[in-house]
């Protein structure tokens, strides 16, 4: 009978473990400081006419929280706003005048991410 109670936890916890496991990998969870419920970042919008449309693929972010953070580094630069996409880690950043790569790359990093590309 003791032998089947600690087996019974054992499953409890494995089962949790896994749940958990797999919301962390999709990306649900809350790591990197965040929480399961992070909000996201509002969309900015420009008023300019759209002069450049880059991407950027980022790596380094696990979670809706990480996203989030490198949206709000991006969209704080005057003239451009970035849409995030966790699946294929990269920003879409459009652009209502110039700013260079540099710019956008610094304050990905100080993030501690890391662009791999630009394109």
């Amino acid at each position: 009978m003791g032998n089947f109670i600690i087996v019974a936890v054992l499953a409890v916890i494995l089962i949790v473990a896994v749940r958990s496991s797999m919301k962390h990998l999709k990306g649900e969870g809350g790591c990197c400081g965040g929480s399961g419920s992070t909000i996201k970042e509002p969309d900015k919008k420009l008023s300019g006419t759209i002069i450049n449309t880059k991407v950027f693929k980022i790596d380094g972010m696990h979670c809706e929280s990480c996203t989030s953070r490198v949206k709000r580094a991006i969209n704080n630069i005057d003239g451009v706003s970035a849409k995030l996409n966790l699946r294929k880690k990269q920003a879409v950043v459009k652009y209502e005048k110039e700013v260079a790569d540099e710019t956008l790359v610094k304050e990905i990093e100080a993030l501690g991410y890391k662009v791999i590309a630009v394109q």
